[in-house]
């Protein structure tokens, strides 16, 4: 057994957006921790991330009961231990960062989340060894939008979430489908609004539910760079064809201004702007009005996409606690300043394959959504998208526990570490404290 480092205790946090896996990352670290209990110490949650980390106030996930802490496998998004999005670049802050790791013998940081909260990872890295202090930093990926790692898909072929979202966008196209086949005559055309900010691999999802195009269904991603008339103009065709269509659109997609407004991060945060991207497609289609009778509909699925429990596919939900499992591993083995990542074993059976990758090359970076899988005619995908995704969504259902007629999610105690630090409010806070 290898000997304890001096500063052994460990903090984990979580950034940006949640999925319906995530706390199942966060089993992966408790428990791999608890496994090796000779080298790592407590195991502390940054309450609401980095936020929390600031405020010095972590949550000790060591003392926690063990059937809580299980629960955390079908418990979605982030309310176990809370998220932020928080910008951690002011030296000020990086600073506090530090010295509260060095006041609770921090020797650990596992960081879960997306491009920006690796590039989170990298900063307290790089502040850590600059000062001295000797800060083991692992990244563990998080994001449903999948576009965290390299463009060519090698080293990072998937992240922890997208399965999930991929399964909810084919099941829920399956149920409007029915919906749009059977109300066709008065509502022909359905427009149906998919997160994914600028990356359209959520969207792309949605050919998951009909991967041998047998229904009237039309994807729009904000890659494409399609206009409102060239919408228009397929719209109008597919229902002269088929009496219908059922359109899925990225919240991205440049159609108009929406009012757009911006998270902490600088993102767009389309839910929260004044319009969207459905609503001015359908606003527009009735206003120009369709071939036959009748109306355009909207739906605009919110945040449920990535807390859906009951959607979370089962390949998900288990790489989701090995990547939380191998950075256990990974710090264990003295390598830091990485990131897990998940890559595809060859052969005709999908498997994946756990690996890092450094923090450097997916800190703060998007990929986009491979032009090679964006169809001709701009308004689909290919087979190879088809190919790609498919085994991310696995055959059967999750089960989670219900007591009383309701879910039954981990619930864990608030027991924090005594604060030795004088208080602190985050350098961004501090106009609105």
């Amino acid at each position: 057994m290898p000997l304890r480092r001096k500063n052994s205790n460990v903090v984990v946090a979580m950034g940006g957006g949640p999925t319906p896996v995530i706390n199942n990352s966060l089993r992966g670290i408790i428990e791999g921790c608890r496994e090796n209990e000779g080298q790592f110490g407590t195991v502390w949650g940054a309450h609401h991330g980095v936020v929390g980390l600031l405020r010095e106030q972590l949550l000790d996930l060591s003392t926690q009961n063990p059937e809580e802490i299980s629960l955390l496998r079908t418990t979605p998004a982030a309310g176990a231990i809370g998220t932020a999005r928080y910008k951690l670049q002011s030296a000020e802050d990086l600073a506090r960062a530090v010295e509260v790791f060095r006041a609770h013998g921090v020797g650990y940081f596992f960081g879960i989340g997306g491009n920006d909260t690796q590039g989170v990872c990298l900063k307290l890295k790089q502040t850590a060894a600059a000062t001295g202090y000797d800060l083991k930093v692992v990244g563990v990926p998080k994001t449903i939008d999948n576009d965290l790692g390299d463009p060519e898909l090698e080293k990072v072929d998937h992240t922890p979430g997208f399965g999930s979202v991929a399964r909810y966008w084919a099941w829920t196209l399956q149920c409007l489908e029915e919906e749009n086949r059977g109300s066709a005559p008065a509502d022909p055309v359905l427009v149906v609004q998919a997160m994914g900010r600028r990356v359209g691999f959520v969207p792309a999802a949605a050919r998951l539910s009909d991967p041998h195009r047998e229904t009237p269904l039309l994807i729009l991603l904000a890659e494409s760079a399609i206009t409102l008339e060239e919408i228009t103009d397929r719209v109008a065709d597919t229902v002269r064809r088929n009496g219908r269509a059922v359109v899925v659109i990225s919240e991205g997609l440049s159609l108009a201004d929406l009012g757009e407004r911006r998270d902490a991060f600088g993102h767009a945060s389309f839910s929260s702007s004044r319009t969207t991207a459905a609503d001015l497609l359908v606003n527009h289609l009735n206003d120009v009005g369709l071939p036959v009778g009748g109306l355009a509909r909207g739906q605009v699925p919110g945040t449920e996409q990535r807390n859906a429990m009951l959607h979370a596919s089962p390949v998900d939900l288990d790489e989701a606690y090995h990547v939380g499992r191998t950075a256990v591993s990974v710090a264990a083995d003295d390598l830091d300043g990485v990131m897990v990542s998940i890559g595809r074993a060859e052969g005709p059976v999908y498997r994946p394959r756990y690996a890092t990758i450094r923090l450097e090359e997916v800190a703060d970076v998007d990929r986009p959504f491979p032009c090679r899988w964006i169809a001709p005619c701009k308004m689909d995908v290919s087979d190879g998208f088809i190919e790609y995704a498919r085994p991310l969504l696995g055959e059967d259902a999750i089960s989670v526990p219900v007591v009383a007629g309701r879910l039954r999610f981990a619930r864990l105690q608030p027991v924090f570490a005594e604060q030795r630090l004088s208080p602190y409010v985050p350098t961004a806070y501090r106009d609105a404290d």
